[in-house]
């Protein structure tokens, strides 16, 4: 740290040298012609011409009466070549009192070095911004993960297999758009802040609204507005939005964090399957090129068809537990407890039957797999199969061992879903804060009629880690929530 200061000492004096020759330190306009990766990916036609770019200085090297830089922007860097007899004893001695990190615009000419290397020989140089604190140490660059994720800033600066995370990210959330739109979804925006948290079992953060005098949820789901949109008659929509839950945080988990979610009047949970598989293979073949990616050692194929499991075949499957031999609760929590899982007395066979699912499937599943037909205990707003009422058409996806996709054939009987409400309530008063909240007006919704519906909920964040090969979800989150540094 007293390294640090005096670096900055430095720094300041350099700014006060500039003020009193009169150059502004803290520049204003300049118009950029090329970026650094339009110069060298355009070098044949734009060799011998001008250009202006701007950026960060990353390197420098001074020679006497010539020196070269690095200059950094977005793309990634390029060389500039400032020798004193094109600039002047002025910009080159300013030149000379700069330091890395200063952000600088130049124009000049584009031409190659004796050693090959793409570069710009400047004939002026413009002062945009001093930079009073040096940036990490050269070699190490920044490397402390907790640093890295508090001082975002400087992690895209230092670190560039960072920001391409971030552009990847970015052009992921276009092409879901461009999916979507193109077969007639209206993308829609519905209230952060609800009277009621419902849509997910998820415990909620809790603000105050001082004028209705009244306490409300910031959403946990988008679900239940979204359905009444299908019930004001836009049967398709959908909604990518910031979500927030008050859980822990991990690789897995953020409180905040994005989801898509769309739904389709008269389709079903088997529409919501082929339209899940098809658009991560259009996403992936848009963001990186192929449908053949690798995440963690593990190589992916996103290319449908996907295979398709129930729950109770996947259990069977991969712990040797039959659930259909299993009819009791008792039965299911003895047969849990002979795998070494600890389940509570008095726990319900569905609840019972995700644990064992939980445990001994879902960190399996590392080809994209979907797994149907969850228990009604734990799917509240997914309509019950007609064959077996004690399961729901709902589904979801995996991929690398983790859920990302959730999808039901929505739940549109009023009737049925007070019911199942009621019992959420119940456990609620039991002590689970994740319990569904009783949601009045959406009944009420339903009352007038819901089309039948399939909806899906996408995990846009943890798409965005297996499309980049990152392992944790605050890799791919430009400002993940962080414990409150200690000084």
């Amino acid at each position: 740290m007293e390294a640090e200061n005096d670096l900055m000492a430095v720094r300041l004096e350099k700014l006060h040298q500039l003020q009193e020759a009169g150059i502004e330190p803290y520049g204003g306009r300049f118009e950029v012609t090329h970026s650094t990766a339009a110069i060298r990916e355009g070098f044949e036609e734009l060799e011998g011409q001008e250009v202006a770019l701007a950026g960060r200085l990353r390197a420098i090297r001074s020679h006497g009466k010539a020196s070269f830089a690095d200059l950094q922007d977005r793309e990634g860097r390029l060389q500039l070549y400032i020798r004193l007899d094109n600039v002047g004893p002025g910009i080159y001695e300013l030149f000379q009192k700069l330091d890395i990190g200063d952000i600088i615009g130049v124009r000049g000419k584009v031409f190659r070095t004796h050693r090959g290397e793409i570069s710009v020989e400047v004939h002026q140089l413009t002062l945009l911004c001093k930079s009073l604190r040096p940036l990490p140490e050269k070699w190490h660059g920044l490397k402390d993960v907790d640093l890295r994720y508090r001082q975002r800033y400087l992690d895209l600066i230092v670190n560039p297999e960072v920001k391409q995370v971030f552009i990847t990210r970015a052009r992921i959330i276009r092409a879901i758009r461009s999916f979507l739109d193109s077969r007639g979804f209206l993308e829609v925006e519905t209230p952060t802040m609800h009277p009621i948290a419902g849509g997910a079992a998820a415990r909620p953060f809790i603000t105050h609204h001082n004028a209705l005098d009244i306490d409300l949820y910031l959403r946990i789901a988008l679900e239940l507005h979204l359905k009444r949109l299908l019930v004001g008659g836009l049967e398709k929509v959908y909604e990518m939005g910031r979500i927030f839950r008050n859980e822990g945080i991990s690789t897995k988990h953020n409180p905040e964090f994005t989801m898509l979610e769309l739904y389709q009047a008269y389709a079903d949970y088997y529409v919501m399957m082929d339209l899940l598989e098809e658009m991560i293979a259009f996403v992936a073949r848009e963001a990186v090129g192929t449908t053949v990616v690798t995440y963690q050692g593990d190589r992916l194929d996103l290319t449908p068809p996907w295979p398709r499991l129930t729950m109770l075949e996947a259990i069977k499957k991969y712990s040797g537990l039959d659930f259909d031999q299993l009819p009791t609760a008792e039965d299911a929590r003895r047969a849990a407890i002979s795998l070494g899982l600890e389940i509570e007395p008095g726990m319900e066979r569905g609840k019972i039957i995700n644990e064992v699912f939980e445990a001994t499937v879902e960190p399996r599943l590392i080809q994209p797999t979907f797994i149907l037909d969850y228990p009604v205990a734990i799917s509240p707003l997914a309509k019950r199969k007609k064959e077996n009422p004690g399961f729901t058409y709902r589904f979801e996806a995996f991929i690398a061992g983790r859920e990302l996709a959730n999808a039901f054939s929505e739940l549109n009987d009023p009737i049925d879903q007070r019911r199942r409400f009621e019992a959420q309530m119940a456990e609620r008063a039991a002590g689970d804060e994740e319990a569904h909240m009783m949601d009045e007006d959406f009944l009420q919704a339903l009352e007038y009629g819901m089309p039948p519906a399939g909806g899906m909920g996408v995990g846009i964040d943890r798409l965005v880690m297996v499309l980049t090969d990152s392992p944790s979800i605050r890799d791919v989150i430009l400002f993940p929530t962080m414990r409150p540094k200690e000084e």
